[in-house]
């Protein structure tokens, strides 16, 4: 069976990027400079309202910079705060066909589908109704959404805020696994207000004023 995930390394890098919205007078990114070479989980921690989910709109392609450049090669792929924002059809299989984008037999279908729902924890869930599923359980479906469309990079804002701690934990762990997976370079850049999160990080940074701090490791971070 052919890889889920596209063999490519992602990789995003902002150079001294600014934006504004229309009638802002400040910028609310302001000479920003990150860079993510390789795969991992990358968190980034902000206080509502520090910009984190234009940050994220802008490395999607979503909004444009007003100076500066964004240098996107990765097949990147989003989870919203709230999935019922994301999922449009009625049960697990129907939703995970809308996102598959390749034309293959159907027995390859079946075989992504399976093992997509594996990755997230959600074997045996083909058939389950969205409405009969937990919070964590839709957000582990939009996760297995990003996968079987060959996201190598996926976006996620605030993916814990509506669940309970169970679930926060199951998510949380889900990519970590993926993104410890060394066969298959997958990165997930996670925005987060919580500071609990952040141990399960590869690395973490801070919005701050418009801009990110240098990554550190998990146990050495502090807020600036």
């Amino acid at each position: 069976m052919q890889n889920i995930l596209e063999n490519e390394i992602p990789h995003i890098k902002f150079k001294d990027v600014s934006f504004s919205y229309p009638g802002g007078k400040e910028d609310l990114i302001f000479k920003c400079n990150f860079s993510i070479k390789k795969p991992g989980f990358w968190m980034v921690i902000g206080k509502n309202g520090s910009g984190k989910s234009t940050f994220l709109k802008l490395i999607n392609g979503i909004i444009k910079p007003k100076n500066g450049f964004v240098n996107s090669k990765a097949n990147i792929g989003m989870v919203f705060q709230n999935p019922d924002h994301q999922i449009l059809m009625p049960n697990c299989r129907t939703e995970l066909l809308i996102n598959l984008n390749q034309n293959i037999s159907q027995n390859e279908i079946n075989k992504k589908i399976e093992y997509v729902l594996d990755q997230v924890g959600m074997t045996g869930f083909e058939k389950r109704p969205v409405h009969t599923l937990s919070g964590g359980q839709k957000q582990r479906l939009t996760i297995a959404c990003a996968l079987i469309s060959n996201r190598n990079f996926i976006l996620l804002d605030e993916p814990t805020a509506l669940l309970d701690q169970t679930s926060q934990l199951k998510v949380l762990q889900t990519i970590k696994n993926l993104t410890s997976d060394k066969s298959k370079p997958l990165s997930a850049l996670w925005i987060t207000h919580r500071y609990e999160e952040l141990t399960y990080a590869d690395a973490v940074a801070e919005l701050k004023n418009g801009s990110l701090s240098i990554w550190q490791k998990p146990s050495e971070f502090k807020y600036n």
